[in-house]
């Protein structure tokens, strides 16, 4: 019986080799690898990588498309930062963060011995100048019948016309914060501007001082107009003037198309990040911008001469510039230009290319690791020619 499964079991092994043998893959010819000839790297015709190697007309620019880093913040012309004019304890607060607020109201309340001590300044005050008044009647009555000399008046005038310029000075204190008359120690935090609370920093029962260092008790702004705070550079401050207009693009919102206008500049550079602080005004009526977003800022800047190409084509080599010309099919060769100014997208070029040549704008990285995989290999050659001569 073993010897009879002999046979077959060799028939299986030998069935299984043939279709391991049939299964092998056919061994794939390699693309022959592009020279060096002239400075140029030439491609054989049908490479594989050739269609990767993307190229785009260098095209005459008229202007560019300038972009700028943007951060926008209230407006300031109509923001108010309510701080404690004295020290006292949070009793009452009255509005919340989001809540529209209209000039005079207010919007918590204080329970402020400091306060109370000033009001009572001004009732002192009132009833002194009240005295003198009296004072004052008495001595003309006197003067009159000729029992006082006539500088005894005059020094009752005086007195009178004191007290009364403190009523005027403690009243005025007081009716700045709500209270001209009166002493209940009661200190109203009040918005002097029609607006929105955007900021509360303060909860029930906490103490407050007026020196103490930190974020206002409350922020209230007007958010139907805000700030835009833009990052300009040198060249950026001829275009950038007072009332230009600029194109405001926020990541956020990328279906509003959005106008602000330059309302002020700078007159120094900042020594950190060598930028010029510009202020732009932007309408928000739908309230759909909010502060702190950051934005970008784009104009158009007019240039007199100069070749425009896609930032993907330009590459750095230490300090020069560099781009892959296409100046017949597969043949690219490397050439150094002179960068005028250069963004994310675009790059414009002010010597180095002529207009219309074609430049290697996609996958130019592939073409730079070829040119110095070709170099390498022409420089290997020359090495062992040299060699064997010897």
């Amino acid at each position: 019986m073993f010897l009879k499964k002999i046979p077959t079991l060799i028939t299986v092994l030998s069935l299984a080799a043939l279709a391991a043998c049939q299964d092998k893959a056919e061994p794939v010819a390699a693309a022959p690898l592009p020279i060096i000839q002239n400075n140029q790297l030439r491609y054989p015709a049908g490479h594989p990588q050739l269609p990767l190697l993307v190229s785009t007309p260098a095209a005459a620019a008229k202007s560019i498309s300038v972009e700028l880093p943007a951060r926008l913040v209230w407006n300031e012309e109509k923001t108010q930062r309510i701080y404690p004019a004295f020290a006292g304890r949070v009793a009452h607060i009255l509005t919340d963060v989001g809540q529209a607020v209209s000039a005079g109201q207010v919007l918590a309340q204080l329970a402020s011995p400091e306060f109370g001590a000033a009001q009572a300044d001004t009732s002192r005050a009132v009833a002194d100048a009240t005295l003198a008044r009296q004072a004052l009647q008495r001595q003309r009555e006197l003067f009159e019948a000729g029992v006082v000399a006539r500088k005894d008046v005059e020094q009752a005038e005086a007195d009178a016309a004191r007290a009364q310029a403190e009523v005027a000075r403690a009243q005025a204190r007081t009716s700045l914060y709500g209270s001209a008359s009166g002493v209940n120690q009661q200190l109203g935090l009040r918005s002097d501007i029609r607006g929105v609370v955007v900021e509360r920093n303060l909860n029930p029962g906490q103490e407050v001082r007026p020196d103490a260092s930190g974020a206002p008790l409350f922020v209230v702004s007007d958010p139907g107009s805000l700030w835009v705070q833009i990052d300009a550079h040198e060249a950026d401050v001829a275009d950038l003037r007072p009332g230009a207009r600029v194109s405001l693009l926020v990541p956020t919102l990328p279906d509003q198309k959005l106008d602000a206008t330059i309302s002020a500049v700078t007159d120094q550079i900042d020594p950190n990040t060598r930028t010029i602080k510009v202020r732009a005004t932007v309408a928000n009526p739908q309230r759909l911008l909010k502060s702190e977003m950051l934005a970008t800022v784009r104009y158009e800047r007019t240039v007199a001469k100069g070749l425009e190409v896609p930032a993907t084509a330009v590459f750095l080599k230490g300090t020069q510039h560099y781009v892959f010309v296409q100046s017949q099919p597969g043949v690219f060769e490397p050439r150094d230009v002179k960068v005028a100014y250069e963004s994310a997208k675009l790059v414009l070029l002010s010597a180095g290319l002529q207009e219309g040549e074609q430049v290697v704008s996609q996958n130019g990285l592939l073409l730079a690791r070829e040119l110095r995989i070709a170099q390498d290999s022409a420089l290997a050659n020359g090495a062992a020619q040299e060699q064997g001569k010897r």
